[in-house]
Formats: structure tokens, sequence, C-alpha cells
């Protein structure tokens, strides 16, 4: 039996812990859908960040006083605390801090593949990649000769997984996919992916920017030798991500970037390396933000992983069930009815999606309209836009039927 919202989530109480979800724009009070683009942050978090600052600000790993220790040993459990999140069971020695997803997917690329592609290796990857992705791969394949191929998308938003098996072959040297796509919606086997890209002795590569704020993940079950995602879409601070890698994988490395704290020693010839993570994280960290996500990681495990992403896909399933009603609105991705992430991309006939978005601007209803850093996705589907809505674990039925009813009333202003 279905569960209802108010049995999956207590949302009254949870959004009491965001305050700006109380404000007022032009006197409606705001309804924000663009969590997949960033999340709001709940008050443990803001607290949590500003009494770093107010208690223990100071640079980590270089004094002996008081301050630069507690804050290294707050900085080090995080590391611990975030890899506990994913299921990596080698703590901070498989998790390393970055920006963000999109550096975390550069670290590999640079640090791994330039190192390990030549000419005649492939990079398999799929037509629905983020940029972050695709343009990484892209780049890197032209330095090194390596080929990339694109696993097919259906016109229904699932990867065509027979012709992913044509693509990841004995050449393949590393298989990158996106766990839920960012404008389909899409939830990718990406386990399968896996399975495939080691029956070839490849490495897999996830982003998980979309499903790690949303869904219980276990990196190791699902077999990802690197896994990446953003503190800013999980109820975290900006400036701060996470990738995960295999210990050993890791540790074969050589860094990405090159600075203070990430060597072991240093000569006028010649330096050696820092072990893990902290070789990968050169220069002074984002030292709060860091500490922040931990807690953030905290609140989401309060509540329960399994819960919100039952809430979301509920949320995701109604607003199709909505968005349907109308014949001149076009969904992309898969459709009511089968499983997808918190999130709809959708365009109404007519309507470019910049424009649809500054009407529900109007409204206090924020959503995000482009290509959502899928550019070539958009132009396989024939579209330049789209505008997208997208769920967390604070938003309510209620919004969705206040975005429906703006959408009604855009297409009646543009017919």
């Amino acid at each position: 039996m279905a569960t209802t919202e108010s049995e999956s989530l207590d949302i009254a109480a949870i959004r009491e812990d965001f305050p700006i979800l109380q404000r007022e724009l032009g006197g409606e009070q705001l309804v924000y859908l663009d969590n997949a683009a960033t999340s709001q942050t709940p008050e443990p978090v803001v607290e949590t960040i500003t009494e770093y600052y107010r208690e223990m600000n100071a640079n980590i790993h270089r004094g002996l006083h008081q301050l630069s220790q507690e804050a290294s040993v707050a900085y080090e459990q995080a590391h611990d605390r975030l890899a506990e999140f994913i299921g990596a069971s080698g703590g901070r020695k498989e998790l390393v801090f970055t920006r963000n997803t999109t550096e975390s997917e550069n670290l590999v690329a640079y640090a791994w593949g330039l190192d390990e592609l030549e000419s005649g290796d492939r990079v398999v990857t799929t037509e629905m990649e983020h940029h972050a992705s695709l343009v990484t791969w892209q780049q890197i394949a032209k330095r090194t000769g390596a080929e990339v191929e694109f696993i097919r998308v259906d016109e229904s938003g699932h990867l065509d997984m027979e012709h992913a098996k044509e693509l990841i072959t004995d050449d393949t040297q590393m298989v990158s996919a996106v766990h839920i796509s960012n404008t389909l919606g899409t939830i990718n086997p990406v386990g399968e992916l896996c399975e495939l890209a080691h029956d070839h002795d490849a490495l897999a590569f996830i982003d998980g920017a979309q499903s790690a704020p949303t869904m219980p993940v276990d990196v190791e079950e699902m077999g990802a030798d690197f896994y990446a995602f953003s503190g800013h879409k999980m109820a975290g601070p900006t400036g701060v991500g996470c990738l995960y890698g295999r210990e050993e994988l890791l540790a074969e490395m050589d860094p990405f970037n090159y600075g203070g704290e990430m060597i072991r020693r240093v000569t006028y010839e010649d330096a050696t390396w820092n072990e893990v993570p902290w070789k990968f994280e050169a220069g002074t960290p984002a030292i709060g933000q860091g500490i922040a996500l931990a807690a953030a990681a905290d609140y989401l495990d309060n509540i329960g992983m399994d819960r919100i992403e039952r809430h979301e896909r509920e949320l995701a399933e109604y607003t199709l069930q909505r968005l349907e009603e109308f014949d001149d609105i076009n969904i992309f991705g898969p459709p009511s009815g089968e499983p997808r992430g918190g999130l709809v991309a959708f365009d109404v006939d007519g309507v470019h999606a910049h424009d649809l978005s500054e009407v529900l601007n109007d409204y206090s209803i924020a959503v995000r309209a482009g290509h959502h850093c899928t550019q070539p996705l958009h132009d396989k589907f024939g579209v330049t836009a789209t505008a997208r809505a997208s769920f967390y674990l604070y938003n309510t039925k209620d919004e969705i039927d206040a975005l429906v009813a703006a959408i009604d009333d855009a297409r009646q202003l543009f017919a």
C-alpha cells in the first residue's frame, strides 16, 4: 500500500528547520522547486558552520594551538562521516573533499585519466550526462588520443543497455555514468554498469550529484570505483563536495593540484606526497563547509534516506499526473507509473522555458529553465530548453498544485 505524505515525513516540522521557505516574494510565499540545482539549508547545518566560525576558526594540520587542533579533528571526522553516509568502509582513506561534483570529475579525469588513457582506449559514458562529466572526458580524450562513446538514451529516457554491452569492450578503460539524470529523472542501473565495466577490467565512475542527497547509497554494494556528489544539493553548504575512490586507486593516483599540506617532503629538486585524502586537498580547504556537510549528513540520516526517497518519488509521480492533464505540455523522461528521481523536466507548446520561468517567478515559484547543463541531450530531443521542477524533503503536494495552476495561467497568457 502506498505510504501517504503524512505517514512518510512530518513535513510541517521539517519546514520549520528551513526559515527561507517562509519568505514572501511579491506578497506570495516562496515555493522552492529548484532543488536539483541547490537545496535549502536547515538550521542545524547553519548553526554548525556558524559555531565553527565563532568557536574554532583556525587552519587545519598546521598549528599546535588548541583551535587548530580542534578544527583539524572536526574536519578529519567529517571525512569519516561522509564516507559512512555512502557506505564506504575505508573512511577518510576513501573520501576526498573537493569543491563539488564537477571538481571530483576533473580530479579523476586528470589524476587518473592523463596517466592511464592512451590512443585506442575507450571511455564509455551516456547521452544523458551532465557537462561536468561529458566535457571533462571529451577534453581528456583529446589530450590522450582515447575515444569517448555514448550509450544511447531511448525516447522514454532510459539507457539502451544492449547498446551499453556493445560499447563496453576490452578496449574500455572507464565507464562514467550519472546515477540519476538531472534532466530526465531517470534512475540508471548503475550496479549493472559497474559490473559490465569490471567484466572488461575497466573502472566505473558514478555521478551521484542527484542520488546521494535523495536516496540510500552504498558505493560498495553498487560496485563503484569512484562516486562523486556535492554538499549544496544535500542540505549542506556550497563550496564542498566529495569524491569516493577505492583506497588502492586513490593511493596510486598522483595529485590533481599542488601546494601546501598535500606534500610529505619537498626539496628544490622534487617532492613526495602526503597520504590520502590530504594529498588531493592542496592549500587551505573549505574547513567550516566540510564540518557542516557532516552535520547535513546527520540531519538527513536522522530523518531517513529511505523516507526522503519515497517522499520525492511520490511528489514526482503526482507532478506527472497533474501535468499529463494538459495536451500541450511535453514531459521528458520516464512516464508516470515508472520509477524516477524527484524532478520533472517539461515544456509547453508555444512557450519558451525562460518565459514560463519568468511567469512562475511572478507567483514566487522557483524552477530551473534552460538546458540544465545537458545541451547535447536537449539537442537529441529537439528542444533548446525545458523547465524543470525538482523536489526535496520539505516540498508538498500543495506546492505542486500551485505550480500547475501557475503553469495553466501561463498557458492562457501565451495562447
